[in-house]
């Protein structure tokens, strides 16, 4: 399965390591300096051309990167989690 995180850009959800509201996690020194070094070390990726609200960090090989998302914490959550309706064949 895949996930829509905005514009054009979609990601496995095996790849996914966290999906985070910007706002809320961003009064922490820790989150901040995390988010600072991955922009220094080039792995950081932003979608779209809105306020980002989230951020997902995914790792794939080994290599992490992490996106700013105009969605949601809880719309990307909610896609995350969907469930594909159950075959009603009786």
């Amino acid at each position: 399965m895949f996930l829509h995180i905005g514009a054009d850009e979609i990601v496995f959800l095996r790849d996914v390591v966290a999906i985070m509201d910007i706002e809320r996690t961003t009064t922490s020194h820790t989150t901040r300096d995390f988010l600072k070094h991955c922009e220094e070390q080039g792995k950081v990726k932003t979608i779209g051309y809105d306020i980002p609200k989230s951020f997902i960090v995914t790792k794939i090989n080994g290599k992490q990167t992490v996106y700013l998302s105009p969605i949601s914490s809880a719309t990307l959550y909610k896609r995350a989690t969907r469930v594909a309706p159950k075959d009603r064949r009786n």
